[in-house]
């Protein structure tokens, strides 16, 4: 439950001024850790997650994305593919550690022609109107402070016709998934944090972000209410993650 003056951090209730500074501590932490975790969590499954996301993204030559929470840049270098030399991809990320990672990463790849780099906050997007064909968050919408307004934001900054995705951990549909999911993210998920990436308290903080993340009716709803149309979700590995796609008409 929230007020006007608090929000959730995990299954803590902070102060909303708060939260930026607390999530930033996060991901300051796993920064360089960030990839093998990913590997070691999902069993690898999270690559064909976002290559589902950015097939349902249907991105075309030419045209320019905004990867939000873009992180060490996964997306990113999948988008580039789909954007072409014509085309341009913008990533994004609250976070200074996590956008420097990813620019390394995508340097040491050879991936730099047109690919941009802003430092940005998703609830008050710093470009114009109508700037984007597309707006990816992969797996960073649970740690915005105001999801609603984030939702605005990329509404306002997507072009007539282009499309939102947000690519997140969801609920799972069924109760035997459910139970074995909690089981692994209260029990072994910190475990792992602890011995790979020397930090318990942020992957137990990421179990409880999951948990506290809107369900997929629920944010398909907030995604209508912030102006976008023929919204839908498609669930995978039983709605333990979820793509959502709206577009703006």
């Amino acid at each position: 439950m929230t007020t006007d003056n608090t929000t959730h951090f995990g299954f803590k209730q902070v102060a909303r001024d708060d939260k930026v500074k607390l999530v930033r501590g996060v991901f300051d932490s796993v920064a360089g850790n960030y990839d093998i975790m990913n590997d070691l969590m999902s069993m690898g499954i999270h690559r064909i997650w976002k290559r589902i996301a950015v097939q349902l993204a249907n991105v075309r030559k030419g045209e320019s994305v905004l990867d939000l929470a873009g992180g060490t840049g996964d997306l990113t270098a999948l988008f580039e593919q789909c954007v072409g030399k014509d085309g341009q991809v913008v990533l994004a990320d609250i976070n200074a550690q996590m956008l420097r990672t990813g620019r390394d990463r995508l340097i040491d790849k050879g991936l730099a022609g047109n690919i941009r780099y802003a430092q940005v906050n998703a609830e008050c997007l710093p470009f114009e109107d109508n700037s984007f064909d597309c707006v990816c968050i992969g797996f960073g919408l649970r740690n915005v402070t105001d999801k609603d307004a984030a939702l605005r934001s990329m509404h306002r900054v997507l072009k007539p016709g282009g499309r939102v995705i947000v690519l997140e951990f969801s609920h799972p549909i069924d109760p035997v998934t459910e139970k074995v999911y909690d089981f692994y993210s209260f029990n072994l998920l910190p475990k792992i944090g602890k011995w790979v990436a020397k930090d318990e308290d942020s992957y137990r903080y990421l179990a409880e972000s999951i948990r506290m993340h809107p369900k997929q009716d629920e944010l398909k709803k907030m995604m209508e209410n912030a102006g976008l149309e023929r919204c839908e979700y498609f669930n995978m590995t039983q709605g333990i993650v979820a793509v959502h796609r709206g577009y703006k008409i």
